[in-house]
């Protein structure tokens, strides 16, 4: 019998040699490799695309009866000779950011979730009405009415003095513009010299965001909701989730079974569950643990 396997990596050479060590295979001339998918780099982190092989021995038997094979799917660690995660059944794990996709076998049975069994259609509503609305509370500004008003618009005031003696620190020209919706705090840095608070994959914003929020914090003694921009960042990945988040839905609504996106914070993760609610016949919730937890899509 041979035995195939399906790789996935950061680039076609990772994955091929994953596969040949996981075959057993020293020599490469030795395994028969099919390129099913390239690379693709994705757009502000989100989409990207891994390399994806098949890869099986050479067969030596009669002429006329190639090997039947029964085959394994893999995930091609970024080093080479790294543990790699073995996927479970009925569910592709998608990624924005650096997304690291494993490839699963779809599961076509509506409802069901690994590790459970079906629920209701009412029961699985529900439990996607808790995880919005989980996500929603990332932090209560204030009180409703005049208090909470006054509070939101003096957390407002905060935040702007704080992050313009920050601008001010790093030596950047730059303007800061917040204010209070009702809801959460807006603040919004602009100015060519503000990318540098940007950083790789945002980090370097994620950690003002999570530097004022404290600094808010303490000043106000009152947690604050609050929404970071700096040079349009952040209304750019927001429209890339929303575009991102529909066409994973309507891939789970052409496949079936369920996609994973990569962990985000709940911010992110609030853009993709109001993204997919858009589309019918999807749901949406969140899995896993802070900082690793992860918006889940699959079918209603």
């Amino acid at each position: 019998m041979v035995e195939w396997v399906e790789v996935k990596g950061a680039s076609v050479e990772l994955a091929v040699q994953a596969a040949l060590e996981e075959l057993g295979i020293q020599d490469a001339e030795r395994a028969e490799v099919k390129v099913l998918q390239d690379p693709k780099p994705g757009f502000l982190g989100i989409g990207r695309q891994d390399a994806i092989v098949r890869v099986k021995p050479k067969t030596r038997g009669r002429k006329g009866r190639p090997g039947r094979g029964r085959h394994r799917k893999r995930k091609a660690s970024r080093k080479p000779g790294s543990e790699r995660s073995v996927p479970s059944k009925g569910r592709t794990k998608a990624g924005g950011g650096a997304a690291k996709a494993k490839s699963r076998q779809a599961n076509r049975k509506a409802g069901g979730r690994p590790g459970g069994g079906a629920q209701s259609g009412r029961g699985r509503k529900q439990q996607a009405g808790k995880g919005r609305r989980a996500e929603g509370e990332v932090e209560a500004v204030a009180g409703d009415g005049k208090a909470g008003e006054t509070l939101g618009a003096e957390q407002a005031e905060v935040v702007r003095e704080f992050l313009d003696g920050l601008l001010k620190e790093f030596g950047l020209e730059g303007d800061v513009d917040s204010g209070f919706d009702g809801k959460l705090v807006r603040a919004d840095i602009t100015g060519e010299q503000t990318q540098a608070l940007i950083g790789p994959k945002a980090s370097i914003m994620h950690a003002v965001h999570e530097l004022t929020r404290t600094i808010v914090q303490r000043k106000t003694a009152r947690g604050c909701r609050l929404r970071l921009d700096i040079a349009g960042y952040g209304e750019k990945r927001r429209q890339a989730l929303r575009i991102y988040a529909g066409q994973l839905a309507e891939q789970v609504l052409d496949e079936g079974g369920e996609v994973m996106l990569e962990p985000m914070n709940a911010v992110d993760r609030k853009v993709v569950h109001d993204a997919v609610a858009k589309t019918d016949g999807v749901r949406s919730y969140s899995e896993g643990a802070e900082p690793r937890r992860s918006v889940v899509i699959s079918l209603d």
